[in-house]
């Protein structure tokens, strides 16, 4: 066994590495992956109605792309998603974004460097927001988002003005996630995959907390052995490996999205 000896930062680089080279990305389009994002969230129990938006920015300045306001996730197609300006305005006048995206109009003008944001009110975030308790990450699956989500502990309402928007953005600091106490959740990430991965990561955290709390106390992780495994499953390269796998779940009964 020629790796028997071999350092555990070594083979990480090397695993690492042999991704990139074994494992090809799948050739979407950013409106094929915005609208599998939905599906694939809707799938994960994301679903609340109408609650709830998805976007990434377009290629114009100041703009992005989004659902249509009124259509559910498993609504989504490419074709149907909209080019809306920070105003909220269609670019080809045609139908309307959900109100609500305003303050992603916020996070993408205080945080350049995201390109996609998802938020949702999933029933284990929501159930967890109401005790209005931060999220806790205790648990190797989900450390993703350890030391990586801010927490908003006091709901602001309806979240249709500009005053959410500069809330979370601020929030949001350096970190990747928010989680709103009485509301919900919002991810951000450079990419799509790396949006829709958080999204479902953060529900699954949600739901493992709950658990854990109703049976004893949770237990803290090693803070670097925790920050080793965030940045090991938070590589590009393993955003992508993870979406085509949700992407190909969401394809076995959504076709008709791309």
């Amino acid at each position: 066994m020629k790796t028997a000896s071999t350092a555990k930062k070594e083979l990480m680089v090397s695993a690492q590495l042999e991704m990139k080279k074994t494992i090809q990305d799948i050739d979407l389009t950013v409106r094929q992956k915005l609208a599998l994002t939905c599906r694939i969230l809707f799938d994960k129990g994301h679903d609340a109605g109408v609650a709830g938006q998805i976007t990434c920015r377009s290629t114009k300045p100041d703009t992005y792309l989004t659902q249509r306001f009124g259509q559910g996730f498993d609504e989504i197609t490419a074709d149907g998603l909209i080019e809306v300006d920070h105003d909220l305005k269609p670019l080809d006048g045609e139908g309307m974004a959900n109100p609500a995206n305003r303050f992603h109009t916020w996070v993408y003008k205080e945080h350049p460097e995201v390109n996609c944001i998802v938020h949702t009110h999933p029933t284990y975030i929501a159930a967890l927001s109401m005790l209005k308790v931060p999220l806790v990450i205790s648990q190797m699956d989900t450390c993703g988002l350890y030391n990586d989500c801010s927490f908003v502990e006091n709901w602001p309402g309806v979240p249709v003005g500009n005053e959410e928007g500069i809330l979370i953005s601020k929030a949001l600091g350096n970190n990747r996630a928010v989680f709103l106490a009485h509301h919900g959740q919002l991810v951000t990430g450079k990419t799509i995959e790396e949006a829709c991965n958080l999204a479902i990561l953060i529900e699954r955290a949600a739901k493992l907390q709950l658990l854990a709390m109703a049976a004893g106390e949770i237990q803290p992780l090693p803070h670097e052995l925790a920050q080793e495994a965030h940045d090991w499953v938070s590589t590009d390269k393993r955003n992508k490996v993870n979406f085509a796998y949700y992407a190909r779940q969401a394809l076995k009964k959504n076709t008709d999205c791309i």
